[in-house]
Parts: C-alpha cells; structure tokens; sequence
C-alpha cells in the first residue's frame, strides 16, 4: 500500500486553489519541494562518496 502512495499524481494547484488559507498554500509548496530536496542530497552524498573512493584510488 505504501508503494502505491508514492506514485499518486497529486494535482497541487487543485489543493491551493481549495486551500483555506496562505499557510495551508505554503505548506503545500514546501511539501511539494522535499521529495527533490531529498534525492538531491542524497545524489550529492553519493558524488562525493564517489569522489573520494576515486582520489583514494580504491
């Protein structure tokens, strides 16, 4: 069930157009950035890892 959440389209500006108020239209934008925020780190970490491996000559 989880694997499937992921893959959900979420329709954003549906949900800020049917947003009560500001902080609800912020909360969704941030919420919207975080997925990428995360690969991004998480592709950077892996560069530099790499990086490293291969200035150590491992």
């Amino acid at each position: 069930m989880k694997l499937i959440s992921l893959f959900q389209k979420v329709d954003i500006a549906e949900k800020i157009k049917d947003a009560p108020d500001s902080g609800y239209q912020i909360g969704v934008v941030i919420g919207s950035f975080i997925p990428f925020l995360v690969l991004g780190g998480i592709a950077l970490w892996m560069y530099l890892r790499a990086k490293k491996r291969a200035k150590n000559g491992n």
